[in-house]
Formats: C-alpha cells, sequence, structure tokens
C-alpha cells in the first residue's frame, strides 16, 4: 500500500519561518514536520509518493530517495490550487490500488493510521477518513456520520460540538474520476472533501475512524510550540552524549547531542532536547519544554524557556527567550529580550496573512525568522514577527511586525556640550 503526502503549499501562515523553505521541513523538537509523518506511516505503506511544489528541492533534498529503506516518490503538484487537486497528482503512480493520502503539515499518532486501516477493510469501504471531536468547530467542518458511515461533510458549522476531519484518508483508485468533475470551491481551491461529498452522493461507502489521541494541525506559529511542548513530554529520552562540565546540573529527561559542551554554571530543567555541537553556559538557565538545534550557542546570563531555537542560532549573553521561535542562523545581540506576557494578562495576538489572529496563549514571545542579526538591547513585544534576512540595530524596540530583507534602527537625537 502506498502513502500520498501532500507537501507543495507555500505555508503562508507560519511566516517568516517559511520565508525561504516549505513548511513541512520546517523542525520541531529538531526534527523535520515531515519525518514525523513518515515515521508513523512507515509500518503500514510499502512506498512514499510526495506531492511537491513550492522549494520542491529542499524537500527533495531533505529525504532523499528513501524512508526507512522504503522508496519515495516525488511528484509536482498539477495546476490548481487545493487538496483534491493535490491528491490528483498521484494518479499515474497509485497504480490502481487503494492508497493512504495525508496532509504533510499535520501532526497525528500510528495509532490513527492503524485505526483508519483496520476500519476501511473491516466495513469494505470506498473511502475512510479520520476524525476527532472538538468542542468548537469554528475552524473545522464538520463530518456527519451514522456510526461509522459518513453521511456528510459540512462547511464550518460554528462554536459547536462535533466530528472535524484531521486530513488523513484512505481511497481507492476511482477517486480519481470523482476529482475529475469536483468544482472550484467558493474560495477557488478543489477541497477532496466536496469530492468525498460526490462519493457520497453516489451510493458509495464513506466510513470514518474516531480518534482520540493527539493530533495537530501545524498552521500557525504557536502550533510549533504546541508541538514541541507534546514530543518533549512524551517522546524525550534521557541521553547524555556531549560532555557536561563538574558543576553543570542536569534535571531530567534531557537530550544532549555529540559535541556538545554544557559549561559549568548552566541549570537544565528538562524535558529539554539540545543538538550537537552546541555550546551551553556558563551561568545560564534553560527551562522546561525547550529544543536548540545543532551548533547554537546559548551563554552566560541566558535564560530559554518553552521556546524553539533552531540550527546555528545564538542568543549568547545577557538575553531572555520565552515562548519564542528563533530561525536557523540567527543572532540575537547582549541585552535582547523577548517579552511573552502582555500587561493585561490578555491572550497574545498574532497577526497572520494581514490579519489579527487571537493565538488563544497567554504566553507567547517572538517569532524570528532566518539570518536574522538582531544588536544589543533589543526589546521584542509580545507575539511580534521579524522576517528572514532582517537586522534590528541596538536599542531597538520592536512593536511592530519587521518585514523580511529590511534594516531597523534608531535615529537618536543627541546633544553635546562642553564641560
Amino acid at each position: 500500500m502506498k502513502a500520498v503526502i501532500l507537501a507543495a503549499g507555500k505555508g503562508e501562515r507560519l511566516r517568516p519561518l517559511t520565508d525561504d523553505r516549505p513548511k513541512v521541513i520546517l523542525k520541531v523538537a529538531n526534527r523535520p514536520i515531515i519525518e514525523y509523518i513518515l515515521e508513523n506511516l512507515e509500518p503500514f505503506v510499502d512506498e512514499f509518493i510526495i506531492i511537491v511544489k513550492y522549494m520542491k528541492e529542499k524537500v527533495i533534498e531533505l529525504l532523499g530517495d528513501e524512508f526507512r529503506g522504503k522508496p519515495i516518490t516525488y511528484v509536482e503538484q498539477v495546476e490548481g490550487e487545493g487538496t483534491a487537486k493535490a491528491i490528483y497528482s498521484a494518479k499515474d503512480y497509485v497504480e490502481g490500488e487503494e492508497f493512504f493520502a495525508v496532509n504533510g503539515d499535520i501532526y497525528f499518532e500510528p495509532e490513527a493510521v492503524k485505526g483508519l486501516l483496520h476500519v476501511f477493510r473491516k466495513e469494505r469501504a470506498d473511502a475512510a477518513l479520520v476524525v476527532k471531536e472538538f468542542e468548537d468547530l469554528s475552524h473545522f467542518g464538520l463530518v456527519e456520520a451514522n456510526g461509522v458511515v459518513v453521511r456528510a461533510i459540512k462547511e464550518k458549522p460554528g462554536p459547536v460540538r462535533g466530528f472535524a476531519n484531521l486530513g488523513l484518508y484512505i481511497f481507492r483508485p476511482d477517486i480519481f474520476e470523482y476529482i475529475e468533475v469536483t468544482e472550484a470551491s467558493d474560495r477557488g481551491e478543489y477541497e477532496i472533501t466536496d469530492t468525498i461529498n460526490l462519493i457520497i452522493g453516489d451510493g458509495k461507502k464513506v466510513v470514518c475512524y474516531a480518534y482520540d489521541g493527539y493530533w495537530n494541525d501545524i498552521g500557525r506559529p504557536w502550533n510549533l510550540l504546541e508541538l514541541n511542548e507534546y514530543l518533549l513530554k512524551n517522546r524525550l529520552r534521557h541521553d547524555i552524549r556531549g560532555k557536561v562540565e563538574e558543576g553543570a546540573v542536569i534535571v531530567p529527561p534531557v537530550e544532549i547531542g555529540e559535541g556538545t559542551v554544557v559549561k559549568s554554571g548552566a541549570y537544565i530543567i528538562g524535558p529539554v532536547k539540545i543538538g550537537r555541537d552546541c555550546l551551553i553556559g556558563p551561568n545560564c538557565l534553560i527551562r522546561p519544554c525547550t529544543s536548540i538545534g545543532d551548533n547554537c550557542h546559548i551563554g552566560n546570563a541566558v535564560e530559554v524557556k518553552n521556546s524553539i531555537i533552531m540550527d546555528n542560532s545564538n542568543a549568547p549573553h545577557l538575553n531572555y527567550v520565552g515562548d519564542s521561535i528563533i530561525g536557523e542562523n540567527t543572532n540575537l545581540g547582549a541585552g535582547t529580550i523577548t517579552a511573552n506576557l502582555r500587561h493585561d494578562n490578555a491572550t497574545v495576538k498574532v497577526e497572520v496573512k494581514g490579519e489579527l489572529e487571537d493565538s488563544g496563549r497567554r504566553k507567547l514571545g517572538a517569532i524570528i525568522g532566518h539570518n536574522v542579526k538582531v544588536g544589543i538591547n533589543v526589546s521584542i513585544y509580545p507575539g511580534r514577527k521579524i522576517g528572514s534576512n532582517s537586522f534590528v540595530g541596538p536599542g531597538v524596540i520592536v512593536d511592530k511586525n519587521v518585514p523580511p530583507n529590511t534594516l531597523v534602527v534608531v535615529k537618536q537625537e543627541k546633544v553635546v556640550m562642553k564641560r
């Protein structure tokens, strides 16, 4: 059985982290998102078909031609937007067999795949999908079902309780015939949920598996922090492969990669994951649910809490990084602080595609892209973004988002008088 992974999207809502890369290769707990998907599907499939488009070379370079000995085929998405068009791209590659289709920006546990496959085969269905019950379906389509048999998938019904579609399916090859007659939605996309409604309307049997495990739709920056926390709390093993100097304190579970040095005075409270060839300390505090990539420097008098710091980035001295995401090859100048709590104690709002969205989080710090240089004594307001390849000069108060490829400096009035 083959798995079709939909990995062609740009990830606009995750900018600036996707300024220069597809969202599926963003790292959470020091591993690319797409690797978790492949890992959880791998026991059930013998081949992967990955649908690519935006910066496809980076996906291909990351994964190569196999995963754990099972071949990977890359297929560029056909013209047209939406999940139905993405799945249709695999028409000539599934070879007339039933297959999995999976959104490339979700996280699920293997139990979701196992349960889906079981109900599909037991019911001898024409299609199957994974659903999960939520208290509020404002951001989800409603799956109406009679037992395991799906009757319809409807548009977002608002703040009501019900079952939502999670983006993990099994289809038979005739799905492609139905995609060919699927019309574009109001937003101009070809939705696989509309195709499924066509199948149901034609008398075909569509079933669902109600999954009660962890799932995350990684569409906004704070979803990365949520997933990072889950993975560190549930998948981390205490494993020290680097050097820990006398006088450093490690509170398990903490994973430290080869070549990393933890200097005296560092205090690390797990769950924390630190990559290879890092320099940690002296005299720093790394608090729970933090992941630090390879070749990073967390230096003297630095505190990091519940954050993601990606490869080759530094918070070298006198920094506070709280509930924040720091992209690759980024450096924070001495004294730079990320604020993560509003004065009014309200939840933090973040600009996403030009509109403010409520993150639902009381604590949320900065979202900083890749190749960013931040000068000394910079203060960053909660929920603010700094675009990739930008430079923020000394003493700047970042109270508004900084676009990519931007220079921000303070123009300081000075009075020079003779004494």
